[in-house]
C-alpha cells in the first residue's frame, strides 16, 4: 500500500467567498486536505508562516501578490526535510494570483522529489488550478505528475466525495 503525504497551506479567517468575504473558522484548503486524508490515508503537514499574513483579505493578498513579483520564500515555523517514506505527495493550496503561496513553494524547494507521484491541488473562486502544475513540474524535479483537482472555496465543506473520487483515482 503506498504512503501519502498532503502537505497544505490554509487561510482561516476573512476568505474571499462567492464574491464576497466571509470569515472562517477553518480555512477550505484544510478542509479539502482533510477530505483527502479520510479517503487514501497519510500524513498532514500544514504550512504556516513565521510571520502571519494580515488579517484583511484585501491587504494579504496585495502581500502576496508582491511577494510572488519579487520572487520571495516566507520563512516556515516548522519544515518537512525528508519525503522519502512517502510514495504520493498531494500539495494543496488556495490559488492566489494564480498558482500557490509563496509559502508552499518555501518548502517544496527544499524537498527531493525523485520517484514520488506528486498532485497539485487548489481552492479558489474563479481561477481553477491556475497555473499551479506548471509551477510544480518546474520545482518537484523528478516527479511524476498526478492529475490536479480543484474545488471552489464555497463548496469546499460539501466537496467530500468529489475530493475521496479523485484522491482514490490517483493513488492506485
Amino acid at each position: 500500500m503506498s504512503k501519502n503525504l498532503i502537505i497544505y497551506y490554509s487561510r482561516k479567517g476573512e476568505n474571499y467567498w462567492s464574491g464576497g468575504l466571509k470569515r472562517l473558522e477553518k480555512g477550505n484548503t484544510e478542509t479539502v486536505a482533510e477530505f483527502i486524508k479520510d479517503a487514501v490515508g497519510g500524513d498532514l503537514f500544514e504550512i504556516e508562516t513565521v510571520k502571519e499574513y494580515p488579517d484583511s483579505y484585501m491587504t494579504c493578498t496585495e502581500e502576496a501578490k508582491k511577494e510572488l513579483n519579487s520572487g520571495e520564500r516566507p520563512e516556515l515555523k516548522n519544515y518537512i526535510s525528508d519525503i522519502s517514506g512517502y510514495d504520493n505527495i498531494f500539495v494543496c493550496g488556495p490559488c492566489w494570483w494564480g498558482t500557490f503561496p509563496c509559502a508552499v513553494f518555501t518548502q517544496l524547494e527544499r524537498l527531493d522529489f525523485t520517484g514520488k507521484k506528486v498532485m497539485a491541488v487548489m481552492t479558489h473562486e474563479g481561477s481553477g488550478l491556475g497555473s499551479s502544475e506548471r509551477d510544480l513540474k518546474k520545482i518537484c524535479k523528478g516527479a511524476e505528475f498526478g492529475k490536479g483537482f480543484s474545488v471552489a472555496g464555497h463548496s469546499a465543506s460539501s466537496s467530500k466525495a468529489s475530493v475521496a473520487k479523485w484522491a482514490k483515482e490517483q493513488v492506485k
